[in-house]
């Protein structure tokens, strides 16, 4: 019963979704995080710092998601009445994420549009290892928040949800300089997963409210088909563009990671 439940299309498609949208969306993370590690003295020390990273990353990840797993489990048992509606946990925490999703994306499309060259700040001075795994540990929790809810809102399995987050884990780490060139190159990607924060976003809003309706207007598949219609113009796009001589290319206000290979 369960596999049959996990392995249908719409669980397979919310996988490939989600754990396009973590790499994505979760470079940005990769990148804060390299640039920590590489303030460190000896390679030694970078190569321990990167896995205590990728160790926390996970284990802080599945905690977290266990958890919104659990809460939002918890519909039926209101906890107050608001315009004769019953509220529970999960609508709570729901219509919470819904809002945070929308606002951190907004404020993202702000920064990378129009905010100041996070680059320009970056101190070069050497840390010690202890006080770059805390600064790790501290940068990834805070980072971890949008990638969770993301998570939540994408994928209704726990199961789906955790192996998405370590799969795009595991290939940012693997492949994150040539990752961030290639979005760095190609910015349009980065507002399109933006734009899906707040589709997203609104549409946790919308089953936090009214779990039963939201369900019926069946929004995830909606979602799903803007996501898909909207890169498969992108890749054309970019097909156009390569046949392009004088191309312009906007760049966004974010740190790089260099890909020496």
């Amino acid at each position: 019963m369960f596999m049959n439940q996990i392995f249908t299309a719409e669980s397979m498609v919310s996988f490939f979704v989600l754990v396009i949208l973590e790499i994505v969306l979760g470079i940005d993370n990769v990148i804060f995080v390299s640039i920590i590690m590489n303030r460190l003295k000896t390679e030694k020390e970078e190569l321990f710092a990167r896995r205590c990273w990728m160790i926390t990353g996970m284990i802080t990840r599945s905690i977290l998601l266990f958890g919104l797993s659990w809460l939002l489990n918890q519909k039926g048992n209101h906890i107050f009445t608001l315009f004769g509606k019953g509220f529970d946990l999960a609508s709570l925490v729901m219509i919470a994420g819904g809002v945070f999703l929308i606002y951190k994306a907004v404020m993202e499309i702000h920064e990378k549009l129009e905010g100041e060259n996070p680059s320009a700040s970056i101190k070069k001075s050497h840390i010690s290892l202890s006080y770059a795994i805390g600064q790790i540990i501290v940068v990834d929790a805070v980072f971890s928040f949008d990638s969770i809810i993301t998570a939540g809102g994408t994928a209704k399995h726990l199961f789906i949800m955790i192996a998405a987050v370590v799969i795009a884990m595991i290939i940012m780490f693997l492949f994150s300089p040539k990752i961030s060139a290639f979005i760095h190159k190609h910015p349009t990607l980065k507002m399109l997963a933006l734009s899906f924060l707040v589709m997203i976003g609104l549409s946790l809003i919308m089953e936090g409210w009214d779990s039963e309706e939201a369900e019926k207007l069946h929004l995830k598949n909606y979602i799903y088909f803007g996501m898909a219609f909207s890169f498969l113009v992108e890749l054309l796009n970019m097909v156009m563009r390569k046949k392009m001589a004088n191309k312009h290319v906007v760049e966004l206000n974010e740190p790089q990671l260099e890909d020496n290979n």
